[in-house]
């Protein structure tokens, strides 16, 4: 069945080469008016040009929204997965993955403002990132059309894509003439770099892909120290100073950065079933998580810490896969935020060349016992002699295993 053409569509405008054509191929395709969308995410570059280019490509002012969402992307999205400790596939710090959700909460909210009918993403045929767009979409406004043009327009070469930019007038840069070296995602979170030179994983990657943080061979020799504060779970002080979320992360990614924190290299299984190599750096992440599990270490208890971890990678699978606003996460996180009531206090975190660790915490909420663990005379705290009795509750159907197997044996 074909569908009508759309009337107005919100665009996730970057400004970048794609994503200026994706403007003028909607127009063109489709003769709709188009409203772009530019997230501030903390990507570390201007985006006035976006709004420069788009006025160029003919949007109108009123058209063009351009949102800072720093704030908002740390604090609603960033922070409740870090209480979770998420690492997709026992590594991945699920940077991209956590920004999509926001991008698409925005973008169905200007749809809904503007009057549009559908929205539009740049993202490949290929990639995870049209699944979480579409999925968030879907979740929040299921009227919502969503055009992505990589699965429909014939543009299917980088030669083609110029010569449609060359022919619309659509500035290109330099480098985007020939075959840029790698794909760049970025935000406050982390960078992500994949495609190219990083396709072969048998190649290391150049040291040029690395843009956040410093080799931590030439790293600095000596040690650096940070102490985090955290309440409820949340990082909130980064050496006794009180910090927005968003303030605190960048300078963490700052601080992590010069030490060469949070590098890694990966080959991972995307959701629609291809592996990718991608080359991850999150500075700041990589320290949050350390400290965020170093306070858990002495407010949670066992139950609570194992369900938690036990729970932690089908958590990172729905944030993989695009299911942010499925009731199942929801429900996994009001598990995980319940977890987090006590988990306040401070952890002081040791990085140098590359490794962030947890050297010392402390905390009022704190369930270690001093008393109960030392090997000093612990002034009857714990008598050693009831361990028998729970050693031999525990052992019972060990031994009526074994009674079983020596009598069948004979």
């Amino acid at each position: 069945m074909t569908l009508p053409a759309p009337r107005k569509v919100v665009l996730a405008y970057s400004g970048g080469l794609d994503t200026s054509i994706i403007l003028k191929w909607l127009a063109e395709t489709y003769g709709c008016e188009v409203v772009t969308f530019t997230a501030d995410l903390g990507q570390g570059e201007e985006l006035e040009p976006a709004r420069t280019k788009a006025l160029m490509l003919g949007i109108r002012p009123e058209n063009i929204h351009i949102v800072d969402l720093r704030e908002e992307f740390v604090r609603d999205f960033v922070f409740p997965m870090f209480r979770a400790n998420a690492l997709y596939e026992g590594q991945y710090l699920l940077g991209t993955a956590i920004a999509r959700p926001l991008i698409a909460k925005h973008l169905v909210r200007i749809a809904r403002e503007t009057g549009a009918d559908a929205v539009a993403h740049g993202a490949t045929g290929k990639g995870n990132d049209q699944v979480r767009f579409e999925l968030s979409v879907a979740a929040l406004d299921p009227a919502l059309r969503v055009i992505a043009p990589w699965r429909e327009w014939d543009l299917t070469s980088r030669t083609r894509l110029i010569e449609f930019a060359e022919a619309h007038q659509i500035p290109i840069a330099r480098d985007k003439r020939g075959e840029a070296p790698f794909s760049v995602d970025a935000n406050l979170l982390h960078t992500s770099s994949e495609g190219k030179v990083l396709e072969d994983p048998g190649q290391e990657p150049p040291a040029y892909v690395f843009q956040r943080t410093a080799d931590p061979e030439t790293a600095p020799d000596t040690p650096e120290h940070v102490e985090i504060g955290f309440e409820r779970g949340d990082a909130v002080s980064l050496d006794g100073e009180r910090l927005s979320p968003a303030t605190l992360l960048a300078r963490l990614n700052a601080i992590g950065g010069r030490h060469g924190i949070g590098r890694l290299d990966m080959v991972e299984n995307r959701f629609v079933g291809m592996k990718s190599r991608g080359v991850y750096e999150t500075p700041g992440g990589t320290i949050l998580l350390e400290a965020h599990r170093g306070i858990e270490q002495i407010t949670l208890d066992a139950g609570s810490g194992h369900l938690k971890d036990s729970l932690m990678p089908r958590y990172a699978e729905l944030l993989y896969n695009g299911f942010w606003f499925a009731p199942e996460r929801e429900m996994l996180q009001a598990l995980i935020d319940r977890s987090q009531d006590h988990v306040t206090g401070t952890v002081r975190v040791k990085l140098y060349k590359g490794l962030a660790r947890t050297v010392a915490r402390r905390s009022g909420h704190s369930l270690y016992s001093e008393a109960h663990v030392t090997f000093e005379d612990d002034a009857g705290a714990y008598d050693q002699k009831d361990a028998a009795g729970f050693i031999r509750l525990h052992a019972l159907r060990l031994r009526l295993i074994a009674a079983r197997r020596q009598r069948l044996n004979g």
